[in-house]
């Protein structure tokens, strides 16, 4: 078995999955939305320590797992960079005590990785990975060989549904509070300009997108009648830029399956959009479930199976937390 560690944001989260069939005996996870709404995003120093408090409280339930561990796996890269560290340190601290191998897994793959929790993996395929802090297409082969074909310039798409939900001083995470008001409200009704839609570029940019709604929000000063209709306004402008630059690299690389990971990718106007976008093509559309769409620890144990039958460990002294990825 394999024990996976989660701490890139404010999620903590430890899973134990079974090498040979990829079962999933034990996932859990402590969430931190609560403590951070308050602030309207997340606070990384805040995070860190409630990750100090939850790991520990997790890591107590899995020890009757300990005999059998044959790794120990934990998010490296990317993420906020005092989070990630307490993750990586228990790691460290579990691969020392049990002496086990230690793998650090690439949080990115991870999200793609989520499609094939409990299940075998299937290559090739186009995945479009849409999170609070990622926007960006990748060409996935295998394991190693992951492409970026386009990311965004700026903001992510998640991000900009945080934003805008902060604005209306809806809370945090923005995502299902403004799906949720979307959808009685008029995507017609606000005539926000798609970002880039006269640009060749294949990339995407969510800046201008947001500072339209932040007028729009100053606008109706207080009337929160009119959030509805900027709410769906703003979701669908926001997808739109989406699909409208995946029909662009479309023309010169036609999907066969294609696949959407990450939180964001939980929004169910994304995913309406995205398979109308396909049609044509008749392309494959494969879904993370639901529940492992946001970050999880099951999805960082599917990918630490593949990197193990690999062979691909980190020493104590190599494996170092990574805000940035390479990816």
């Amino acid at each position: 078995m394999i024990l996976s560690i989660e701490s890139s944001c404010d999620d903590s989260a430890i899973a134990i999955t079974e090498i040979a069939t990829k079962k999933l005996l034990f996932h859990k996870k402590i969430s931190q939305e609560l403590e951070h709404s308050v602030y309207g995003g997340v606070v990384p120093e805040l995070a860190a320590r409630l990750h100090a408090e939850a790991l520990p409280k997790i890591l107590e339930q899995v020890e009757e797992y300990f005999p059998q561990l044959k790794a120990v796996a934990v998010t490296a890269t990317p993420g906020l960079a005092v989070t990630l560290v307490e993750g990586v340190t228990m790691a460290k601290a579990i691969a020392l005590a049990l002496d086990i191998p230690l793998i650090g897994v690439n949080h990115l793959i991870g999200h793609i990785y989520s499609l094939f929790i409990e299940k075998e993996s299937e290559f090739p395929l186009t995945c479009l990975l849409v999170s609070g802090g990622h926007t960006q297409v990748m060409e996935v082969k295998s394991l190693s060989e992951i492409e970026t074909v386009a990311k965004s310039m700026d903001d992510s798409f998640g991000e900009s549904f945080d934003k805008v939900a902060k604005m209306m001083g809806l809370g945090y995470p923005g995502g299902p509070v403004i799906q949720e008001l979307a959808k009685d409200g008029d995507r017609e009704a606000y005539n926000f300009t798609v970002p880039l839609h006269q640009s060749p570029l294949i990339a995407f940019s969510y800046s201008g997108l947001k500072n339209a709604v932040r007028l729009a929000v100053e606008k109706a000063d207080g009337d929160t009648t009119k959030y509805k209709d900027i709410a769906a306004s703003f979701e669908h402008i926001a997808t739109k830029h989406l699909t409208m630059k995946l029909k662009k690299y479309f023309k010169t690389n036609k999907p066969k399956t294609f696949a959407i990971v990450g939180g964001a990718s939980a929004n169910l106007y994304l995913r309406a959009e995205i398979e109308k976008l396909l049609k044509p093509h008749n392309a494959k559309l494969i879904l993370s479930e639901l529940k492992y769409c946001s970050d999880n620890a099951a999805m960082i144990g599917r990918v630490a199976i593949e990197m193990f039958e690999r062979g691909e460990f980190s020493s104590l002294e190599s494996l170092q937390s990574a805000p940035r990825s390479l990816l």
